[in-house]
Parts: structure tokens; sequence; C-alpha cells
């Protein structure tokens, strides 16, 4: 399985637009090689170089078993991120250059899951239906 997004490359620079420094919307990503059996798929955003602890950015689950999601999109139950929304948050690094991962994992069950859940409940509740996952990493520096 695979995870891609016209917009930046794994491992480049996430536009600015994608941000809070921009317009703040959700990138479009491409998902390749999903498993046959997937029911549905789950994406984690996050950012392991914030200070104190992995930031959260998107949780979304009970995504349909599709080939990608639009820009500006909710494609499926929000979780709730650490801005404390249900929505997607863009990277915005308090200092230097962050790095944010765009966990895609494709579960062969949908979840019984309220809207609004954090990640660490989505990852429990995935835990034992998962069949592939797949990453993109995209960086951001504030100028």
């Amino acid at each position: 399985m695979k995870i891609t997004s016209p917009e930046f490359e794994h491992a480049g620079f996430i536009p600015r637009r994608f941000t809070c420094d921009g317009e703040d919307v959700n990138p479009a990503l491409v998902f390749e090689d999903i498993p046959q059996d997937a029911r549905s798929l789950a994406l984690i955003v996050d950012d392991p170089d914030a200070p104190m602890r992995t930031w959260i950015h998107w949780v979304v689950f009970n995504i349909p078993v599709q080939n990608g999601i639009r820009e500006n999109s909710v494609p499926g139950t929000l979780g709730s991120n650490d801005f404390k929304r249900q929505r997607y948050g863009g990277p915005c690094p308090p200092i230097g250059t962050h790095r944010y991962f765009f966990k895609l994992y494709a579960l062969d069950t949908t979840l019984d899951l309220k809207e609004g859940i954090e990640k660490g409940d989505l990852e429990k509740a995935m835990d034992g239906h998962i069949l592939e996952a797949a990453e993109l990493i995209g960086h951001y520096k504030r100028t």
C-alpha cells in the first residue's frame, strides 16, 4: 500500500496553503495498492518533533475504501486533534523544521467509534484489524 500527495514529495516540504500560515486545509492524498479485503481506511497525521510530545494534527477513520481524498475534504469520521478541534489542523511549528507523518491504515472492518475520539483510542480500536499501513512524510518550517 502507498500514500502520496500531488502537493509535495515524500520527505519534501508541505506547501504553505496547507499550514496555519496559509489556508489550513488538508492536502489532496492518493492511495494505491489498498488490500482487496480492506473494509475501511484510517488516517492519522502527527508531528513527533513538537516540544514535549507528539502533536496530533488530524484523526480520521471509517474512510471508505477509495483511491485518495480531495483537498479540503472530510473523508470520514473525524476524531479530535491537539488543537481541540475535529478537523485537519495544518503544520504550525513554533520553531525549526518539523516532520509531519501522514499515516494511512487499511482495516479489515469499520470501527464502531464516536466522532471526536482521540488518537490513542483509535489506535487501540485498530489493534488486530490493520491489514497494511503506509506513510508519507512532509516537512514544514515557518518563515
